[in-house]
């Protein structure tokens, strides 16, 4: 069995951050539900914003003429901005025909954007009405997916921490000797969440659960007896959320790549007494399989410089990944918020030397990017172009949450991720001229 990389003497968890407050590059919180509505089976998203918010969630979901999805957006018109109309009352009929066509909604969530906010409609209270209305068939709960002051991943934040205070009460007897109920949290791709499952269940981990669950009728019971580990690492408001309901967090590295994997899944086994040789024999295949499909792309990748640009709160948790595993060179790594309560034990294992920034000012990042030339930039969608038309190789950072990333089986994956641009690069410059033998 290899043993993990020796982790740098010091890390980066108590590095200055550059703190700025400008012009930020982002998408909205409304682009969560994208992949919210596809992994919760009976719930609808109902959007209460513009036209320019359901073109969003209509051009970035990709849907079929034919499907009908588990979203939609009641639009505000120019008279409900203008109070020309009772919002409440008109929002009221929507939803009431909305469930009436669709009896197999069990959760509805009203999804405030920037305009509904911009008018004060307070859709807390709609919500608390909509659901003594329509009870016990549909329970009705409210988030606000504004971009107004967020990043887009921290929809699927507000989403899950205005869950947690719904959750059922964990019954409080318990016996010393009993093992916790273990929660998983975090939205992943069904596929990726049976391979986490059945890696604990092969450990002996019994009694898990996930949120947000695929069904309302599977959500977990929350108390003192349940402990939790975070699979995405921009879910602040759910962590403090779940804190308050008297469930223990369980620190460790987001599960990227083989040697967060391995840290995230060690961390619940001694939460649980897994012996360990049971934890080497059963994670000694997968950690194999994704070394060697990592080691397949570290020729594009080693030696390499990587410039994060603010995007996901994933970017911490990635350059430790490129950094330990991938031989890469991170020159900044920004990201929107740095929450070290969940990131620390990803920048213990970061060495010291790249820039970090919270926030944004994209002028001054541009500014520093166009000075470093890194080999490789990762950035959202509307700076990539311009910089790709400057000569800097640059990756869509979107695709790192849109993409099945985590785990073993995806470790290769999600190298690729980060080679493939390179790749194409090279693929695409001029050959070198070579000198005459």
């Amino acid at each position: 069995m290899s043993i993990l990389p020796t982790p740098p003497s010091q890390g980066c968890r108590e590095t200055p951050v550059l703190k700025e407050r400008g012009q930020r590059e982002v998408f909205c919180g409304l682009t969560g539900i994208i992949w919210l509505h596809r992994k919760m089976q009976d719930a609808f998203f109902l959007v209460v914003g513009s036209r320019t918010c359901a073109h969003l969630l209509q051009s970035a979901a990709g849907v079929m003429i034919f499907a009908e999805p588990r979203f939609g957006t009641a639009i505000l018109e120019e008279k409900d901005l203008a109070g020309l109309a009772d919002a409440n009352e008109e929002l009221d009929r929507e939803v009431a025909r909305l469930i009436a066509r669709r009896p197999d909604i069990r959760q509805l969530f009203l999804v405030g954007s920037c305009p509904s906010e911009v008018i004060k409609l307070d859709l807390s209270r709609a919500a608390e009405r909509l659901s003594a209305v329509h009870a016990p068939h549909v329970r009705v709960l409210n988030y606000s997916g504004s971009g107004i002051e967020t990043t887009f991943t921290q929809g699927e934040d507000a989403c899950l921490a205005t869950l947690v205070p719904a959750l059922p009460e964990a019954s409080a007897q318990s016996t010393p000797d009993q093992a916790p109920d273990l929660l998983l949290v975090g939205a992943l791709p069904d596929v990726v969440e049976d391979q986490a499952l059945a890696l604990l269940n092969a450990l002996g981990i019994k009694n898990i659960r996930c949120l947000p669950a695929r069904r309302s009728d599977a959500l977990p019971s929350i108390g003192p007896n349940t402990i939790f580990a975070l699979t995405q690492p921009f879910l602040g408001d759910t962590h403090a959320a779940l804190i308050k309901r008297g469930a223990r967090h369980i620190a460790a590295p987001f599960p990227f790549g083989e040697e967060g994997t391995t840290l995230w899944l060690q961390a619940i086994a001694a939460q649980f007494n897994v012996p360990a040789e049971r934890f080497d024999s059963v994670t000694a295949a997968p950690r194999a399989r994704a070394r060697k499909a990592i080691a397949a792309h570290a020729d594009a990748l080693s030696g390499k410089s990587i410039f994060f640009f603010p995007d996901s709160q994933l970017e911490p948790a990635l350059a430790r990944f490129l950094t330990r595993e991938c031989g890469m060179t991170a020159l900044e790594i920004g990201t929107p918020y740095l929450h070290r309560a969940l990131l620390g034990p990803d920048l213990d294992l970061i060495a010291p030397g790249p820039v970090f920034s919270e926030g944004q000012d994209v002028d001054l990042q541009l500014d520093r990017a166009r000075q470093a030339r890194p080999d490789l930039t990762v950035c959202g969608l509307g700076l990539a172009n311009p910089l790709e038309a400057e000569g800097l190789t640059t990756k869509w950072a979107i695709e790192l949450v849109f993409t099945p990333v985590h785990f073993y089986e995806q470790a290769g994956d999600l190298a690729a991720l980060f080679a493939r641009p390179l790749r194409r690069r090279a693929l695409l410059s001029p050959p070198q001229i070579r000198a005459a033998e």
